[in-house]
């Protein structure tokens, strides 16, 4: 096994620089398919207590949480219960109300029309349905503002109900899709995502420490999510998802330890097999690990919230595309990372990467806000280097 320790070395300087470069507290893993590589942690849970991170703490993963429901769904194309390429609507009759947004009349009031094509569950996993997010979407921004449709933080069916920006299947558009894909597969499995997820693949990857709702161990082991200011310092915001929600939401609504994350990515290396028990075939996990948007491509994601994310690219001006659910680095990557490697990032600045061909996966698991916040993208990029550098 190669010797990782030189990592220790940015994650203290992560979480001791000045104001503007640092990083409250992190938690970083390397795995191999054989096992654990890497296990480091630096800094503190919360700038207000100074409680030290611990491997054990517990995160809000944000969009970590999408491959999850990703996987869910996988498991129900396994067992035929799901056709990827049905209507949606054939599981979630309401998915059918969604209606493209044309604009908006001079009241205010939104435009809509018919979409050109139903949506499938495929183009959930993929996220070419047609959903965005407010933070990345002014034209959502503005129907949250003027009809007091619920954020998604509220974890509500309401929140759920934004138009679509585009024909279904015609572009690549990152929102709301994998929250969708979990009411999927809470339509044919009869229980709800948290049930589902706790049973097919928590139990067989022995994610013990990963839950929609904490348990009060959980809870009180839980890092403080972090607001950095205009000044460049951190301040602790109190944010905490719902804990008795309306809906899982599949795309942002788990709490896990990066340990226990990284049990999920080491089941991507081992060909679907977890610590407990086989999660999906060779054969899916194979076919999810490809590029699934044909000619598509994705790019920036352009931020229309600054307190929640700035605009946000990975490897600019190479060529990236889209799996289930993660994003495909085309090119081999500045980092080391091969080409075809899976990869995504949760809000408060979670990271993690899979690559297959050279047998390595880890993950950079933080508390900050917003999105792709400097310190921490430089702080990331640098360690996922430094792992190649180690292993080659």
């Amino acid at each position: 096994m190669p010797d990782l320790t030189r990592l220790d070395d940015i994650l203290n300087r992560a979480a001791s620089a000045d104001d503007a470069q640092r990083v409250p507290g992190v938690v970083a893993t390397v795995t191999r398919s054989g096992g654990d590589a890497y296990l480091g942690t630096a800094g503190v849970r919360s700038v207000d207590d100074g409680r030290p991170m611990t491997a054990d703490t517990v995160f809000a993963i944000f969009s970590c949480t999408k491959a999850l429901t990703s996987t869910a769904v996988l498991q129900c194309v396994e067992e035929a219960l799901v056709d990827l390429d049905a209507p949606a609507a054939d599981y979630v009759p309401d998915i059918s109300r969604l209606q493209v947004l044309e604009g908006f009349a001079p009241d205010g009031s939104p435009r809509l029309r018919p979409p050109s094509t139903q949506i499938t569950t495929r183009m959930l996993l993929l996220h070419t349905a047609g959903l965005s997010y407010s933070f990345f979407s002014p034209d959502y921004a503005r129907l949250l503002e003027s009809t007091g449709q619920p954020d998604i933080l509220t974890a509500s069916r309401e929140c759920l109900t934004s138009p679509l920006l585009f024909d279904p299947g015609t572009r690549w558009g990152y929102g709301t899709n994998i929250d969708w894909a979990g009411l999927v597969v809470e339509a044919v499995r009869g229980q709800r995502l948290s049930q589902v997820m706790r049973e097919r693949i928590f139990e067989p990857l022995g994610m013990d420490d990963s839950a929609f709702v904490m348990s009060r161990s959980m809870a009180d082991r839980r890092a403080e999510v972090h607001q950095r200011v205009d000044d460049g310092s951190l301040v602790a915001t109190g944010l905490v998802l719902p804990q008795d929600p309306e809906v899982d939401m599949g795309g942002q609504g788990v709490y896990a330890t990066i340990p226990d994350y990284t049990r999920f990515l080491r089941m991507w290396l081992r060909d679907g097999e977890g610590e407990r028990g086989r999660v999906l075939a060779p054969e899916t996990v194979r076919a999810a690990s490809r590029n699934g948007l044909g000619e598509l491509k994705i790019g920036k994601l352009v931020g229309s919230a600054p307190a929640l994310t700035h605009d946000a690219e990975f490897f600019p001006g190479q060529s990236k595309s889209w799996a289930y659910s993660f994003m495909v680095n085309d090119e081999p990557a500045p980092t080391g990372r091969s080409a075809g490697s899976l990869a995504w990032a949760g809000l408060a600045n979670l990271y993690y990467w899979i690559d297959r061909e050279a047998d390595v996966a880890g993950m950079w698991g933080s508390q900050v806000l917003p999105f792709a916040d400097p310190a921490s993208v430089a702080a990331f990029l640098d360690f996922e280097t430094a792992v190649y550098r180690s292993i080659r």
